[in-house]
């Protein structure tokens, strides 16, 4: 059984390598800039196998009380389809029901899976890109 869990210091180095496997090199920089984003996150949680290897990472930023932003949720492609990103997900946005979850889904199939989840397209949100 896969287990989901917080993040451990010492796992950094294997979400760092599983991200940039999964296209996020541009977006998480090196280990070290991984390791500031989680620290500066204050929700991370990974997905484990049996054996102990990180195949599942997400993480979020949020205020607990009001709004809360997925920033990173990826699931090693071997392992998808069995329920790992869903548990990530929930993991990190908890029970409360009343805080305001935004998120940018521009992958493919990312719409329909974060629809599953209780996520619709919103007409409010806006965004200032980030500058190279």
């Amino acid at each position: 059984m896969t287990q989901v869990r917080d993040v451990a210091p010492h796992e950094l180095p294997a979400v760092w390598r599983l991200l940039c496997a999964q296209g996020w090199a541009h977006r998480i920089g090196s280990p070290a800039d991984l390791a500031r984003l989680v620290a500066a996150s204050q929700r991370s949680v990974v997905a484990l196998n049996d054996q102990g290897q990180v195949v599942g990472f997400a993480r979020a930023i949020t205020d607990g009380l009001s709004n809360g932003y997925l920033s990173i949720v990826v699931v090693d492609p071997a392992c998808r389809r069995q329920g790992l990103g869903t548990r990530l997900v929930q993991h990190l946005m908890g029970e409360d029901a009343s805080i305001t979850w935004v998120l940018r889904a521009g992958r493919e199939g990312a719409e329909a899976f974060f629809s599953r989840l209780g996520f619709r397209v919103s007409t409010v949100a806006m965004e200032r890109p980030r500058q190279r």
